[in-house]
């Protein structure tokens, strides 16, 4: 790699993250800063751009036809969501840009690449800053994002689970800058 920077590839080498399927993706803001609000009592309570990350995250079938969204949590400084690719669904994507001229335009990667762009966007334009303490922080968000490819209806079943369950689970997340043990 270029500067003596050997960066992690997250995506499963030789696999076409365009084909149909189901993925677990697991986006996560810089520096695990509480962009989306807090968890009280084991239950998620939005801030302003935690509802707008839902928004966006709610509309991303809007913008790519082939998609959908299954269970999705937003945490206070990541987002679990289930997103399934379905090529064969019947629509006219002649209204659409480029993106739909090659078949790795409408990859999860591209889906994922637009709802961050989409919220990014949103918190530039607002002038969205978050400020704890007097100390002030920029929206950005954390480079690439995790997946997993869901192949059996018992790992999808245990994910939603997961996703579901994950605000009472927040003391104990890795994800939790304020986790005491880590």
């Amino acid at each position: 790699m270029e500067g003596g920077k050997n960066r992690k590839l997250n995506r499963l080498k030789g696999y076409n993250y365009a084909q149909d399927g189901w993925y677990f993706v697991t986006v996560c803001t810089k520096d695990r800063k509480h962009f989306f609000g807090k968890i009280i009592n084991g239950e998620m309570r939005l801030s302003k751009i935690g509802k707008m990350a839902e928004k966006f995250w709610q509309e991303i079938p809007a913008h790519f036809p082939d998609v959908k969204s299954d269970e999705f949590i937003i945490m206070p400084n990541h987002i679990h969501g289930i997103i399934i690719i379905e090529n064969n669904i019947v629509g006219n994507k002649n209204f659409c840009s480029l993106r739909w001229q090659t078949k790795w335009a409408r990859s999860l990667s591209s889906v994922i690449r637009g709802f961050k762009i989409g919220v990014k966007r949103w918190c530039r334009e607002n002038n969205y800053v978050l400020n704890k303490n007097f100390c002030s922080a920029q929206f950005a968000w954390q480079k690439s994002f995790y997946d997993h490819i869901i192949r059996t209806e018992k790992s999808l079943n245990k994910i939603r689970n997961y996703i579901y369950n994950n605000p009472l689970r927040w003391e104990l997340d890795r994800n939790n800058s304020e986790n005491l043990l880590m």
